[in-house]
């Protein structure tokens, strides 16, 4: 049976209810474990050049990834991170990652924030793929949100 074509993007935000400093502060790779509750650990990878950030996440259930950090603004308040290396393999070959984070300056969420997290991945993922990434980023950011509102 031929594979169900779809997007190969998946974007998720969400309005926290906690001040900018305080959601900008929790992203970092090396912390994602301090809010994120799959993960069992997250910490920088040994060995790797002194201008690379490699971070390796350690999930609960088992699964490892090694992260590096692509980009990072802290004018513009966004990281993009791409997978290089997953323990198992995963089905696809490649995803890039982007998480932003703005100030909400007016309105009825005036001094809240407001985040996106976007997955592009390889033309090889599939459906369940792209579901798994949108329900995993909804359920991190709801920890973000507990955890920036403590």
């Amino acid at each position: 049976m031929p594979a169900i074509p779809t997007s190969t993007f998946v974007s998720e935000s969400a309005v926290i209810d906690a001040p900018f400093s305080d959601v900008w502060h929790l992203i970092k790779l090396q912390d994602f474990s301090k809010f994120w509750s799959k993960l069992e650990k997250s910490e920088f990878v040994k060995g790797t050049s002194p201008e690379t950030d490699v971070v390796q996440w350690t999930f609960k259930d088992g699964q490892t990834l090694e992260v590096k950090q692509e980009e990072h603004s802290s004018i513009d308040h966004f990281i993009t991170y791409s997978v290089i290396s997953a323990k198992p393999e995963l089905s696809y070959t490649s995803v890039v990652s982007t998480i932003r984070a703005y100030p909400v300056t007016s309105g009825k969420h005036e001094g809240q924030t407001f985040i996106t997290w976007t997955g592009n991945f390889s033309s090889d993922a599939d459906a369940s793929v792209i579901q798994d990434a949108k329900f995993k980023r909804r359920e991190a950011l709801d920890d973000l949100a507990k955890a920036a509102s403590k």
